[in-house]
């Protein structure tokens, strides 16, 4: 078994990914911004089902300074950087992400490899892959690279593309033998263990509630928290995954309409408030004119990429869940721990 470094130990992913090591019988450390937040990191290990909360070791380091992460990676076997900022809404200007994302990246691989790190695993985004590219029947998949220069890049795409593309420049200079594997998530759904969470979470949480009273011609694709979690696990140890990346995929494009209606079909009348109807691209295109809302979704009306997520089946041995358990497993998740008022 191994020692384990696990950034952002607070998020959705962070306390899955922990919970899934636990059950392997790693030990682990993880970071949080402030030590107050262990609380919230072992009540969603809790609710994950984690036997012994009190087991993770904790370490007070932030992405935009040095303090903490040589203390962080001491006696790691391996870092799975998990830890990203994600916006609230739209940012001022986009450095506000796409900075700290890649010099936070930077800030941890440079402590891992003066750690004498094995591998590390960084989590992308399929938004470092499928994005800026015209419409088309294009099927993405690893080899591919988001083009920061087409249209609909939004600068949390731009800054998960600008820190792996920095992270892979890193392992190829000045590495220093660390191996680096990076795992690229579409929308991740599943169960949620408490208040923090993704962003696709709020799209079932926005229909559960009555916020979303149409649903946008919008698709996403999906997949499990848990399977991310699990498919983290797998590359940190398995030989062929060293110098690869990985689409984390359950399947195909999955609309908003077609959340709605699994949500009711599923949920009843826990999902009453769920949308019927689809909004018209026009309108919606209409009102990002006035909206700043409505015109950051605009350039995603209507647009369907799909991804393939086969290597990570084939070389890993990976089964994700189906995009509907996923769904599910998110809005009984939201029902459940209370998170849902209308």
């Amino acid at each position: 078994m191994a020692h384990v470094l696990v950034t952002g130990g607070t998020g959705f992913l962070g306390a899955h990914t922990i919970a899934r090591l636990l059950a392997e019988g790693h030990s682990v450390t993880t970071t949080v911004r402030s030590l107050t937040r262990r609380g919230d990191v072992a009540s969603m290990l809790g609710a994950a089902g984690v036997a012994d909360p009190a087991a993770v070791a904790y370490v007070e380091a932030d992405l935009t300074r040095d303090a903490g992460w040589a203390g962080a990676v001491a006696g790691a076997d391996h870092v799975l950087h998990l830890a990203s900022p994600f916006p609230a809404g739209a940012p001022r200007h986009e450095d506000e992400l796409v900075v700290p994302a890649r010099d936070g990246a930077l800030r941890v691989l440079r402590a891992a490899r003066d750690a004498g790190v094995r591998r590390t695993v960084l989590t992308s985004s399929f938004g470092a892959v499928g994005y800026g590219h015209r419409a088309g029947g294009h099927v993405f998949t690893e080899a591919d690279w988001t083009d920061l220069d087409g249209p609909g890049v939004s600068p949390y795409v731009k800054s998960k593309t600008v820190a792996e593309r920095a992270a892979w420049d890193f392992a190829a200079t000045e590495g220093g033998g660390m191996e680096l594997t990076v795992v690229n998530p579409v929308g991740i759904f599943g169960p949620v263990l408490g208040p923090d969470y993704s962003s696709s979470v709020r799209i079932v949480h926005a229909m559960l509630s009555g916020g979303m009273r149409v649903a946008p011609p919008v698709w996403t694709n999906t997949v499990d928290v848990r399977d991310v979690a699990d498919l983290h696990v797998r590359a940190m140890t398995a030989p062929a995954a060293a110098g690869r990346r990985y689409l984390a995929t359950a399947g195909e494009p999955v609309s908003f309409h077609r959340i709605a209606a699994v949500l009711r079909e599923r949920l009843g009348d826990a999902a009453s408030a769920a949308p019927t109807r689809t909004a018209p691209a026009g309108l919606l295109r209409a009102l990002a004119v006035v909206s700043p809302r409505m015109r950051e979704l605009a350039p995603q009306l209507g647009v369907v990429r799909r991804a393939d997520g086969t290597r990570a089946r084939t070389e890993l041995g990976w089964t994700p869940r189906g995009d509907e358990e996923a769904v599910v497993a998110t809005a009984e998740s939201l029902l459940r721990l209370g998170l849902v008022a209308r």
